[in-house]
């Protein structure tokens, strides 16, 4: 019996659209994950999901859209886990805390997703990197929302919010490096990684919206 003849009654099977795009995106992050965007084939993802390469057109279209669907299913998935780690009623510390929390514990579930996101789409670039960009910019959006309340809780609303978009930016840029760097160094645990970066940028925020502010000697 031939291969294709062993997978036909699963191929065959009657599922609901949402189950057969959630197949074929996991099948997709993990073979883009494994190969890049311009090694991967679809013959490889259709054989990972179980199902013919004309229903993985017929769902998601070629090559380039399946990339740009696994990009964005991610990007979501990663800024929902990171948001809901946040805790509003908690100090802007502690918010920020658990969303490095949850970050690092999203990148070390789901490591095949951070490797789309982080390498293969941004070394890709074009309307994939662009994709991207728009998960980092509501991440900063997120992180500078902290920045200005922990201002505005020292009565330095108005400091924070000018130095806040920025100081977020850079702190995104952080988180991401060192999750890359952690793919090379998973003996690491992630809520290690969590505290070198609060250790490392939380003190100087903080000082930040206090009003002490580093200057070059003269």
């Amino acid at each position: 019996m031939t291969e294709e003849a062993r997978r036909s009654p699963e191929r065959a099977k009657r599922l609901p659209r949402a189950v057969r795009e959630k197949q074929i995106l996991d099948a997709a992050v993990q073979v883009f994950s494994r190969h890049g965007y311009h090694s991967a084939s679809m013959d490889e993802v259709s054989e990972v999901a179980g199902v013919s390469k004309p229903m993985i057109y017929s769902y998601l279209g070629a090559k380039e859209d399946l990339f740009i669907h696994c990009i964005r299913r991610e990007a979501n998935r990663l800024l929902a886990a990171v948001e809901a780690g946040i805790k509003p009623d908690l100090a802007p510390d502690m918010q920020l805390w658990h969303g490095l929390r949850s970050f690092y514990a999203f990148v070390a579930e789901y490591r095949e997703s951070w490797t789309v996101l982080h390498r293969q789409a941004m070394s890709v670039g074009g309307p994939f990197a662009d994709e991207v960009n728009a998960m980092r910019e509501r991440a900063i959006e997120l992180v500078a929302a902290l920045v200005v309340s922990a201002g505005a809780r020292r009565g330095l609303a108005e400091q924070a919010e000018s130095s806040g978009e920025g100081m977020a930016a850079a702190l995104v840029g952080a988180a991401e490096s060192l999750a890359d760097w952690w793919l090379d160094h998973s003996d690491v645990p992630d809520g290690v990684l969590a505290s070198w970066l609060m250790n490392l940028v939380w003190l100087g925020f903080n000082d930040l919206v206090e009003g002490a502010v580093w200057k070059p000697a003269e």
